[in-house]
């Protein structure tokens, strides 16, 4: 029988990328995100909702156990970045941030692992980012630094607790992508921000997460893909 994975932020950029990566490795797939149309393909069941709201990833659950019938793997990829000096962040900027990043990783992750111990087998990747390890001068990231630092932390921490029971808990760490999210007249600049010189691909997210989805020995790993960022400049 085919595998399920969940994967959030999934209507754009790397969610979208992901999606269909794990499709070409005949995974059936539960995508989410706000915004996310019905799909085609009979394999790919789609939920709309706020990922940061625990009825959200309730619903995903429960109609992922209803049309699959077990949850494999979870990408929790959904996260908002917004790039303001610290002082000029509003309680808004904050709640958002916060409850899309820490709210949606921790109401499903919680609810995903319930299933997964059940088989005895699973796996979670978190997307986070690289300004965690390496911040960048102009590019003010605390939001950032405060919500994903926690993701990697909790990466760990997971993947130690679950280590026994057949879990396994990863994280891809990106340097700054070509999505949706920066126009293109912006690359030049942004890509000037990695020791490589240019911006990475959703394909390379993509690859990264595949990669640790098929690793069985690695657990706890939080896996640069960012042109040498976190490495030095």
């Amino acid at each position: 029988m085919s595998k399920v994975v969940i994967v959030t932020g999934a209507s754009q950029g790397i969610g979208a990328a992901v999606v269909q990566a794990y499709r070409a490795l005949d995974y059936r797939v539960v995508a989410t995100s706000r915004s996310i149309q019905p799909s085609t393909d009979p394999n790919i069941l789609t939920v709309a909702g706020d990922i940061g709201d625990s009825a959200t990833a309730q619903r995903v659950i429960r109609e992922a156990l209803a049309a699959f019938g077990r949850i494999d793997s979870l990408v929790n990829n959904a996260g908002i970045f917004i790039a303001k000096p610290f002082t000029t962040y509003t309680q808004e900027d904050y709640a958002n941030v916060l409850a899309v990043n820490l709210n949606g990783f921790f109401y499903i992750t919680q609810l995903a692992i319930a299933e997964m111990e059940k088989r005895g087998a699973g796996h979670i990747v978190s997307v986070t980012t690289s300004l965690v390890d390496h911040a960048v001068d102009g590019v003010p990231s605390v939001l950032a630094s405060l919500t994903k630092g926690g993701l990697n932390s909790a990466t760990k921490s997971l993947a130690i607790e679950y280590a026994k029971r057949g879990i396994r808990v990863n994280a891809v760490s990106p340097g700054i992508i070509k999505t949706p999210m920066h126009a293109e007249p912006t690359h030049a600049a942004l890509g000037k921000l990695h020791p490589m010189g240019h911006m990475g691909e959703v394909s390379d997210i993509a690859q990264a997460i595949i990669y640790l989805e098929q690793a069985a020995f690695v657990t706890g790993e939080i896996l640069h893909v960012d042109g040498g960022q976190s490495a030095g400049h």
